[in-house]
């Protein structure tokens, strides 16, 4: 059975009746609950909610220090190709976009791992556009054996694949799997993507399934918030995230909440996301799943990044660049667009700096798969 199978018990659920009639009462009584359910879950992302988010932050800080402690893993993003064949309308990779495109050779992916295992990181995750006669799957295969040799984890925010072939990456050396449903909304969903694979909704929504069905050590998915209502899309990634977390106790599963940022599409965001959505989804998701693993990249700016970390952050991006070959290619600036801006600009010295003064110790490595082949 997939996710989306579960997920069709609350598919075309009304939350604005259900907003309308949620007091303060019921808020307080689902934040009271040890092991809250998802009815618990809507009324935390209420609008009535929002009223309590001290006291939710409060209580996320405490889940997060006794189930993280006090440290954040720093990775970074290597871009190895902006090839895509889909018609996704948000992008700036989208296929129909005039940019120059660019794929890394084997040669220029080892100069870039040299550079960024100088930081000291040795978390790296590993991203393509979606084209696979282009990035093939052979050509990712290759890139880890190189990458391999100079980081301790090797994730990929790639197209979606079997299981087999998630299979072949884990006995290469990948340990993790990104990968964001983009929006769980279906009907929004075939708006948003026109043509290509990606079109492919349920393809996309069993990939993280797949990929533990594999033995995938970690996975971590997402919506990117702002397609459609910011609620009811975190409501089914957490819904998404439990389903995984209860079905593969022995994976490590975490999400994302990226918003959407401008890029070279000049795509407009159908709904807004506030600030104060975020910190209500960040403590929510703490409080509904105390061991999940929240990642917040360098979409969101400094300030607000720094905020969000005692309330339940457990990684982040650093030296980001989301240019394909940014951290070496110099003309890769001017050659190839970015995805998407990016916000927050700190390296690593500086992120680890930031997190040691707000008594957070950066971890720079947290695994290492062991070879016990005799």
């Amino acid at each position: 059975m997939s996710f989306y199978i579960p997920y069709t018990r609350y598919k075309d659920f009304e939350l604005a009746d259900y907003f309308a009639n949620c007091s303060n009462n019921n808020v307080i009584k689902s934040l009271e609950k040890n092991n809250p359910a998802a009815e618990d879950l809507i009324t935390l992302l209420s609008p009535a909610a929002e009223d309590f988010i001290e006291l939710m932050a409060q209580k996320a800080h405490t889940l997060s220090l006794q189930n993280f402690g006090k440290s954040i893993l720093l990775y970074t993003p290597l871009y190895i190709a902006n090839y895509c064949e889909n018609e996704c309308l948000y992008c700036g990779f989208n296929v129909k976009n005039n940019i120059p495109r660019k794929i890394l050779s084997l040669a220029e992916i080892e100069k870039e791992a040299q550079a960024i295992a100088k930081t000291g990181l040795q978390h790296i995750l590993i991203l393509c556009g979606e084209a696979p006669a282009i990035s093939s799957f052979s050509y990712i295969q290759q890139s880890v054996r190189i990458l391999k040799k100079y980081f301790s984890s090797l994730s990929i925010e790639i197209y979606p694949l079997t299981t087999n072939q998630y299979k072949q990456l884990i006995d290469e050396g990948v340990d993790g799997l990104t990968l964001y449903q983009e929006v769980y909304n279906e009907a929004t969903y075939k708006k948003l993507h026109c043509s290509g694979p990606k079109t492919n909704y349920r393809f996309r929504l069993d990939a993280p399934e797949r990929a533990l069905e594999a033995s995938m050590r970690t996975v971590n998915i997402g919506a990117l918030l702002g397609l459609a209502d910011v609620r009811k899309e975190a409501f089914s990634m957490l819904l998404h995230a439990q389903y995984l977390q209860d079905k593969y106790p022995a994976a490590e599963i975490s999400i994302s909440i990226p918003r959407l940022r401008p890029q070279v599409a000049d795509f407009k965001a159908p709904y807004a996301v506030s600030d104060k959505n975020l910190v209500q989804i960040v403590t929510v998701a703490r409080i509904f799943m105390p061991r999940v693993g929240i990642t917040l990249s360098t979409r969101e700016n400094a300030r607000l990044r720094d905020n969000l970390i005692p309330l339940g952050v457990t990684k982040m991006s650093a030296g980001s660049v989301t240019t394909v070959g940014g951290h070496t290619i110099v003309e890769a600036y001017d050659k190839t667009q970015s995805q998407f801006e990016i916000a927050d600009k700190r390296g690593v010295e500086e992120m680890k700096k930031t997190l040691l003064e707000k008594g957070y110790q950066p971890i720079l490595k947290d695994w290492m798969a062991l070879d016990i082949r005799v």
